[in-house]
C-alpha cells in the first residue's frame, strides 16, 4: 500500500499534502471507528456507480459484506477495480477523510470470516452474533494506493469560516 502524502509521492511539492495527510496508526483509528464507505465501482460498459455501504477494516483490508444479486456485485465480477471513500466533518477545520483505491476480492465460501463477523456485529449490531445467509458475501479490498487528509492538522483552519 502506498500513502500519497509519504515522500516521493506526487503531493510530495505539496506541503499541506504531507502535513495533513494521516500517519498509518491515525488511519487505523480512522478506518476502525467511521462507518459508512462510499464505494466506486465501473460496469463493462464503463459506467460508474457509487453506492454507501458499511464495512469494517482489520488494519490491512477493508471488508463489506455486500448483497451478491446487485449491480454492485456484478461490476466487482467484470471488473474489479474499486475506489473506497470514508470521511468526516462539517466544518472546514474537521475536514477528514481517506480514499483507498485497489481490487475486491470476492472471499471464498472455505475462507474463515468468523473474526471479521464479529468485528462487523460489534460495530453495527450491538455484539449481536453475526448470521451469514445466503444473500450476501464478504469481499476484501487490500488497498494498493491511500490518499488521507485530516484539515484539523491544519494550524490555520480554524480561521477558515464557511468553507
Amino acid at each position: 500500500m502506498t500513502n500519497e502524502s509519504a515522500a516521493a509521492s506526487p503531493l510530495e511539492g505539496q506541503k499541506r499534502g504531507r502535513v495533513i495527510a494521516m500517519d498509518k496508526a491515525e488511519l487505523d483509528d480512522f478506518l476502525t471507528n467511521e462507518r459508512t464507505v462510499r464505494m466506486a465501482t465501473v460496469n463493462k460498459h464503463g459506467q460508474p456507480h457509487v453506492t454507501a455501504l458499511w464495512f469494517v477494516w482489520d488494519g490491512e483490508a477493508m471488508w463489506v459484506n455486500s448483497v451478491v444479486k446487485s449491480r454492485r456485485w456484478a461490476d466487482f465480477e467484470q471488473r474489479p477495480d474499486v475506489s473506497a471513500l470514508v470521511d468526516a466533518g462539517h466544518d472546514y477545520s474537521e475536514l477528514q477523510g481517506a480514499e483507498l483505491i485497489g481490487q475486491v476480492e470476492i472471499v471464498a465460501d472455505d475462507v474463515d470470516t468468523e473474526p471479521i463477523g464479529r468485528m462487523f456485529s460489534e460495530k453495527y449490531r450491538g455484539g449481536e452474533p453475526f448470521v451469514q445467509d445466503k444473500w450476501h458475501k464478504w469481499i476484501r479490498v487490500v488497498p494498493t494506493k491511500v490518499v488521507s487528509w485530516d484539515f484539523r492538522k491544519l494550524p490555520d483552519a480554524k480561521k477558515k469560516p464557511g468553507h
